[in-house]
């Protein structure tokens, strides 16, 4: 039987299944698209140099495919054209609203109605080095453009909240006067490139990542093809340092190591891992994959390349590279990359790598000898990740005046101040406690992050932040451990603060209670990364938030009571199946409660 003509189809849609008429929606549009040149259909909102991401939507729609509604605001406005829009709506005294939302993140502004009234602002901190005149900077503008408030995040990055009618443009503008910015923080952009906070500085370090973080952040900022992503996406560096990046949670995680029988005189490669999502339950995975230094940059450019033209343009919780990777398997993905490079793509077996020793789960907190003889880190805990403006310029007057003047950011949503003489230690610790801030918090407490939740996401299910400080509270001083514990609160699915990789998850969610919403969070134990990388189990439902406290505290008594000698919370629990973690967790904490 012969095809229908074009006539006939679109005469009689009632006809045809809805496979075809999707199929006949995407062929339309595409050849709209593909005559636009000559003036007919629709125009072409992207610069040559800026159109792979918009050719990639044209190919989808040829195969009979349709757009999700955000590559449909893309298809017919060029969101970093969108900064002039931005300066209209601060005349107005007005925020973005409706699509002009999803198109102010690429700016990185962020309304978070109903979480908030105003809109949010994220920053782009390549590696998470923050300079002194960045810090005072910082400070000035969350007290005059803002709410005076800077939250640390969990990707060494800052945001500031509540920005004032007016003053969306004048925050941007002061950002980019000290030399950083917010272009591409959100949307469908590379985020803020994340390394190790003690990059330079570390003895044990394999490679100091801070010139790798900048090239890729500048790389990223000035390839405008780069900015046509299906979605956000994640790169971070390890070069093998007592702080993690947590490289394996990245859809791109590079990790130093050193190639035995390397022709390189020192031997040091990057090694690739690809696909990481934890909040999809998928760590990025080893591929063999060695690039020198020299390499490594061409060929992530080239990754992302092939995942802009191939990945998932029509749903959007599969537009992620993992998914690409689901559908086409590594080696398929590989070898399409690998076609793209003037290099062969090298295989090394992990046995012939070696990597730094695994890191140091409190070296993000408390002083540490740095690689320069006679000066130490010291990791300053923030509670729950929030700074007042007065706090950080304070902060980076003590970083001035005691240490090198940098502030270096963690994923655990704290900072390390670097270049500390032995001699200023002691004074160095009374300035930042007469600042409310610490650098020796309970044991316990130094793995407690928690996302914005409720009080600053719309996405948000519970309150984190408050909950975290209800968990301080309750554990400060109350059990003697000898190690931290990862305690991660994420407030909903997106997972934000990578609930399944703490040694305790907390996800926020509903509770209906005689009619009544109440806050509350699912229990999940035996997460972790790097060596220890799997995702966490479920062991209670629904817990409301007024008990949290209580129930962290007796799953961890449970492991103190219960542990072998020294045996870590990740080792624990790593010995017991699911079923039994939950037999175990659920009936003491059902216990504690009701004893309460």
């Amino acid at each position: 039987m012969s095809n229908p003509s074009l006539a006939q189809t679109t005469a009689n849609p009632q006809s045809f299944s809805n496979h075809q008429k999707e199929w006949l929606d995407g062929f339309l549009k595409a050849a709209s698209s593909l005559t636009s040149s000559v003036g007919s259909g629709e125009s072409n909102p992207y610069p040559p140099e800026a159109c792979a991401g918009y050719k990639a939507q044209t190919r989808w729609l040829a195969e009979g495919k349709r757009l999700s509604k955000e590559e449909e605001i893309k298809r017919r406005r060029n969101p970093h054209l969108f900064r002039s829009r931005l300066a209209q709506l601060d005349e107005q005294g007005a925020f973005p609203q409706g699509e002009e939302n999803f198109l102010a993140r690429f700016h990185g502004i962020f309304n978070v109605s109903p979480a908030q009234e105003r809109p949010m602002a994220r920053f782009r901190i390549p590696g998470g080095i923050v300079t002194f005149p960045q810090a005072l900077a910082i400070a000035k503008i969350s007290r005059e453009c803002a709410d005076g408030e800077i939250w640390l995040t969990t990707r060494s990055n800052l945001q500031v909240r509540n920005i004032l009618p007016g003053k969306m443009t004048d925050l941007l503008v002061r950002l980019e006067e000290v030399g950083l910015g917010a272009r591409g923080s959100g949307a469908d952009n590379i985020r803020n490139v994340v390394g190790n906070p003690t990059a330079g500085i570390d003895p044990r370090e394999l490679i100091d990542v801070r010139p790798l973080c900048r090239a890729w952040h500048h790389h990223v900022l000035h390839t405008p093809d780069l900015h046509g992503l299906p979605r956000k996406f994640n790169v971070a560096f390890d070069g093998g340092n007592a702080i993690a990046s947590l490289e394996d949670t990245n859809d791109i995680g590079l990790r130093a190591c050193q190639v035995r029988d390397s022709p390189n005189p020192e031997g040091i490669y990057l090694r690739l891992a690809l696909g990481g999502i934890t909040g999809h339950k998928d760590f990025a995975r080893d591929t063999g994959v060695v690039f020198s230094l020299d390499e490594w940059l061409p060929a992530l450019h080239q990754i992302l390349m092939v995942f802009l033209e191939n990945g998932h343009r029509g749903q959007r919780g599969k537009a992620r590279l993992k998914y690409l990777l689901d559908d086409w398997g590594f080696e398929k993905f590989l070898k399409a990359v690998g076609e793209r490079l003037p290099f062969p793509l090298r295989r090394v077996d992990l046995a012939q790598c070696r990597f730094a020793p695994e890191t140091d789960r409190a070296a993000h907190l408390g002083q540490h000898p740095q690689k320069q003889e006679g000066f130490f880190w010291v990791g300053v805990h923030v509670p729950v990740g929030k700074l007042s403006a007065d706090q950080l310029n304070g902060v980076a007057r003590i970083a001035q005046q005691w240490g090198d003047g940098d502030l270096r950011l963690t994923v655990w949503q704290n900072f390390l101040i670097s270049g500390v003489s032995d001699s200023n230690l002691a004074r160095f610790r009374q300035e930042l406690s007469d600042l409310g801030l610490s650098t020796n918090p309970d044991g316990l407490l130094q793995g407690l992050v928690a996302c914005t939740g409720s009080e600053g996401c719309k996405h948000g299910q519970a309150a984190t932040k408050q909950t975290a400080l209800a968990i301080e509270k309750r554990l400060a001083g109350r059990l003697l451990a000898d190690q931290p514990v990862n305690i991660h609160l994420t407030g909903c699915p997106h997972s934000c603060a990578q609930h399944y990789i703490g040694d305790i998850g907390l996800l926020g969610t509903g509770l209906d209670l005689d009619g009544i919403r109440h806050d509350a969070f699912h229990v999940l134990v035996g997460g972790g990364s790097g060596a220890d990388a799997r995702c966490a189990t479920q062991v209670r439902t629904a817990v409301p938030s007024e008990q949290i406290p209580q129930t962290v505290e007796a799953i961890l008594e449970v492991w103190l009571k219960s542990r072998s000698e020294n045996e870590t919370f990740a080792q624990f629990t790593l010995r017991q199946t699911p079923e039994q973690l939950q037999t175990l967790f659920t009936a003491n904490t059902v216990l504690a409660i009701a004893g309460e």
